[in-house]
């Protein structure tokens, strides 16, 4: 799946504008609290040289250039791995709010993210022109790919995406491939897609360095969040798709899911919540910090998540160094729980199992309680791959882990769980 989600936990944000959210609605907050949104926040048309970056305002949320596109994008991007077809509230919200990047996929829900974004494009004519709007594949060949971009466009009754993503890369050399850039190429030229890029949730930092040598990339989702964004491959990889002139949308911001009880978690929490914001937003923050990255796309199934998204975009407080060693703190004393996604431990195993993908699903159980998608994640592995979760000797593979996970016992207790 492409994205996290921002687990809500302890003192929301900004407690006048969530009080404000909750009497009087999500529009009537932001102007209550003297940051009301503008309605539309529409990208413009794709120019020869970026654009200058906007003067951001307090009226609208913060606008960021995608690259060499030149397209305006809000440094909060709508996520889509929800079943939109129950939640037209939230999309009406998200676009009252001004949010105009709209992620999805032809997988999520079961293509019912996109079904439902063609229901709310329906019900609000011209909405879609005003939006930079992103969808996805897993397809590696022409034909794949041709299908699974006119089922999106046929879901969400429209002509054409704003960018196009080769989904979940796991090495440049799934993507660089004459026959897809000419694919690319033409469905560009058919009117289909406007710009094309790749998603990576591991081997991140390899596969944004080949991306950047590729020259005709658009732009990149990649997983990047405070625990990793200081790591010397990542930050060489950012600093070669900007000179590259690559968009970069960084997912799973919160490095591994939402707080809890342990010293570390205490620490953080305590720190920022007295200073008016959560951990969940104070990861957001850091990650916009950095103003090589253009938007956070956010999985926001909820108006609470929603909401403190937008107070964390908004709020213009910046973390000080105080700040900043209590997340690298923490980053270090829970490090033992999260994976990195750095894919070592699976180059030792020879690719035998996909440690980071059961990782991840473990995380999605576990802190978030999609259990279902985890379950059905494992259930639809090779029953060789289970075999080799449950007996396998991954001893080596702990060897090379930079996090020092117990990977053994993990593939273990996934298949106890999950299973």
């Amino acid at each position: 799946m492409a994205h996290d989600r921002n687990g809500i936990t302890g003192t929301v944000s900004r407690r006048r504008f969530l009080g404000a959210a909750g009497a009087a609605g999500l529009g009537s907050a932001l102007m209550a609290s003297g940051l009301g949104l503008a309605a539309s926040g529409a990208p413009g048309k794709p120019k020869t040289k970026a654009a200058p970056k906007p003067k951001e305002t307090a009226s609208a949320l913060p606008l960021r250039t995608f690259g060499r596109t030149g397209v305006q994008v809000t440094a909060l991007s709508q996520g889509g791995m929800t079943d939109f077809t129950e939640n037209q509230l939230l999309l009406n919200q998200s676009w009252k709010a001004g949010i105009n990047y709209w992620d999805t996929s032809t997988g999520y829900n079961g293509g019912k993210s996109e079904l439902g974004y063609g229901q709310f494009f329906a019900k609000h004519p011209g909405v879609r022109e005003k939006l930079f709007l992103v969808t996805k594949s897993g397809e590696r060949n022409p034909e794949g790919l041709e299908k699974s971009l006119n089922l999106s466009l046929e879901r969400m009754k429209i002509k054409h995406v704003d960018l196009f993503f080769f989904w979940y890369i796991e090495d440049i050399k799934e993507v660089d491939r004459p026959e897809l850039k000419a694919w690319a190429e033409a469905a560009k030229k058919a009117g289909k897609i406007r710009f094309i890029g790749l998603s990576s949730h591991k081997n991140m930092a390899s596969v944004m360095e080949g991306a950047a040598k590729l020259g005709w990339l658009d732009g990149l989702m990649v997983t990047y969040n405070y625990r990793i964004m200081h790591d010397d491959d990542m930050k060489r990889a950012v600093d070669a798709c900007v000179a590259a002139g690559l968009g970069i949308t960084a997912m799973k911001t919160q490095g591994g899911g939402p707080i809890n009880d342990t010293q570390a978690d205490r620490e953080l929490a305590g720190r920022l919540v007295a200073k008016g914001f959560t951990p969940e937003q104070a990861k957001i923050k850091a990650v916009l910090e950095d103003t090589r990255i253009a938007a956070v796309c956010s999985q926001m199934p909820s108006m609470e998540i929603l909401k403190a998204n937008i107070a964390a975009v908004l709020d213009r407080t910046k973390l000080d160094s105080a700040d900043w060693k209590a997340l690298d703190r923490h980053a270090a004393a829970s490090c033992h729980g999260t994976c990195a996604a750095c894919g070592r431990c699976e180059r030792a195993l020879k690719g035998s199992v996909p440690v980071a993908d059961v990782m991840r699903h473990l995380m999605y159980a576990r802190g978030y309680g999609e259990h279902a998608m985890a379950r059905a994640f494992v259930r639809d592995l090779p029953a060789v791959v289970r075999g080799r979760m449950a007996s396998a000797d991954f001893s080596r593979a702990e060897r090379v882990c930079p996090q020092t996970l117990p990977i053994g016992r993990l593939m273990k207790e996934a298949i106890l769980e999950l299973a």
